[in-house]
């Protein structure tokens, strides 16, 4: 027999829309515990939402965390296939009287929400249905089944972020397990998929605090053992502010599409809350070995984008120049509008050492790679155009000759001749490689020049010199 893992964590997003950033954080948080504790990520998709819940937002959560690199173990779990056990656990509390029918009209529940509203109470239901019988029951109604949550004392969550977190019972009313046509609710959903799942570690964002208190009077009602809970703080935007879009509330797949790495965006959510010293550089084989919950953080943290793109030029200057140029490639060819050819394949990955150095994402490199493969003449930007007019055309001509006659196309002798030409016009260096660089490149920043000569080739460095001469 195989023991069970001693920890099960898991993801359970809503597939109500894309994997947003905070939930990314939170399978990350989930999946380093795991792996850091040697235990299982399982992955559950909370479908209960019929109205709402798409298979393209399924897919586009599934691709997120694939594309993240967080892998899950065993098959993916789907709510809403599972209603039938959720509705049996209910039943059974309803036969050991610790549920009951509520048969209050939407007007009544109206009602009750204005009373308490006008009273500054809390709107909840008021239990008028607990201890009534039956048989009072108006005719037609179709009753909720609810629990019977304590009335008195309170349920205390022993929290691994937020520490001893007390609710009073008087506060959290009688929630609903099956609505009046018998499908589960979330609430009710959650605990029995958590508890069948083996989870051991709730770990979620914070703001299911007040419903890990309203889950775990659930949980002791039917004599299960609690999860251990760690409820994380929510992201904020750079100014403080609740993340929105212009924060950068983006699904994964927007910041796959703006050029980030995915290891890049791993290590930047890990210190979004976590920490360890003045680590900022953190592989995955690190996360894995540090991380633990006694690290995060009990204030929101703040998504900073200009942070995040100097993280990410950094691991694309770390990155292997093929693999960079592989990710690279499907940007570069959306600006080219067609598929690169072998030739220019090799021509862009021998490139990459002189492009990543100022790159801050792989649109960045697209852009600054795209002169190596346009097709002559080049179209010029405005400054380029500018460094090729007037007297630069004769400097430019001076420098076709004086390529034209070096047999040896390697950057030492290319720069040698570049300097000699300098040396018999006393022209400064910067007025003769400044307009090359336009003539070669079509802008007035690029990699090195001489670099740049090598790579293009002799001949198609002499033509394209030729066309601005």
């Amino acid at each position: 027999m195989t023991a069970k893992p001693a920890v099960v964590t898991r993801f359970a997003p809503s597939p109500t829309g894309f994997l947003h950033i905070g939930g990314a954080r939170t399978a990350l948080f989930n999946w380093l515990y795991a792996k850091h504790t040697g235990g299982q990520f399982r992955l559950r998709i909370e479908d209960t939402d019929r109205a709402r819940s798409t298979d393209e937002a399924v897919a586009a959560i599934l691709d997120g965390l694939q594309w993240l690199g967080l892998d899950w173990d065993d098959e993916t779990v789907y709510q809403f296939a599972r209603r039938d056990r959720h509705a049996e656990v209910a039943l059974k509390l309803l036969a050991e009287g610790k549920a009951y029918h509520c048969y209050c009209t939407p007007e009544e529940l109206e009602e009750m929400r204005a009373t308490a509203k006008a009273a500054g109470r809390p709107m909840g239901y008021d239990g008028r249905w607990r201890d009534r019988d039956p048989s009072e029951a108006p005719a037609g109604i179709k009753p909720v089944l609810r629990f019977k949550s304590p009335n008195e004392g309170e349920t205390v969550i022993a929290d691994q972020v937020q520490g001893e977190v007390r609710f009073q019972n008087a506060q959290l009313d009688d929630l609903v397990l099956l609505r009046g046509d018998g499908t589960p609710t979330y609430m009710l959903s959650v605990i029995v998929d958590d508890y069948d799942m083996g989870v051991t570690h709730v770990i979620r964002g914070d703001d299911h605090l007040t419903n890990a208190a309203r889950q775990a009077q659930l949980i002791d009602a039917i004599g299960w053992p609690r999860p251990i809970y760690a409820h994380i703080p929510l992201i904020h935007g750079a100014d403080g502010a609740k993340l929105s879009k212009r924060h950068g509330a983006l699904g994964v797949d927007a910041y796959r599409d703006l050029g980030y790495l995915p290891e890049a965006l791993r290590n930047y959510l890990l210190r979004l809350g976590w920490g360890h010293g003045d680590d900022e550089i953190i592989s995955t084989a690190q996360a894995i070995e540090w991380f633990d919950l006694d690290a995060v953080g009990r204030s929101p943290s703040r998504f900073d984008f200009a942070k995040l793109e100097n993280l990410n030029g950094h691991y694309m200057r770390s990155s292997d120049d093929a693999a960079l140029a592989e990710a690279a490639f499907p940007y570069i060819e959306s600006r080219l509008e067609r598929a690169l050819t072998a030739d220019e394949r090799t021509l862009l990955t021998r490139a990459m050492p002189g492009l990543k150095v100022r790159a801050k994402t792989l649109i960045d490199l697209a852009d600054t790679a795209l002169f190596y493969v346009r097709v002559r003449p080049l179209d010029l930007t405005e400054k380029a155009q500018k460094l090729v007019d007037g007297e630069a055309r004769a400097v430019l001509a001076q420098a076709l000759s004086a390529l034209e006659g070096e047999p040896v196309w390697e950057e030492t002798a290319l720069e040698a001749r570049i300097k000699a030409l300098a040396e018999e016009t006393g022209l400064k260096l910067g007025k003769i490689a400044q307009p090359l660089r336009a003539a070669l490149t079509g802008s007035d920043v690029s990699p090195g020049i001489y670099e740049v000569l090598v790579l293009l080739g002799r001949d198609e460095s002499l033509a394209r010199i030729r066309d601005q001469a």
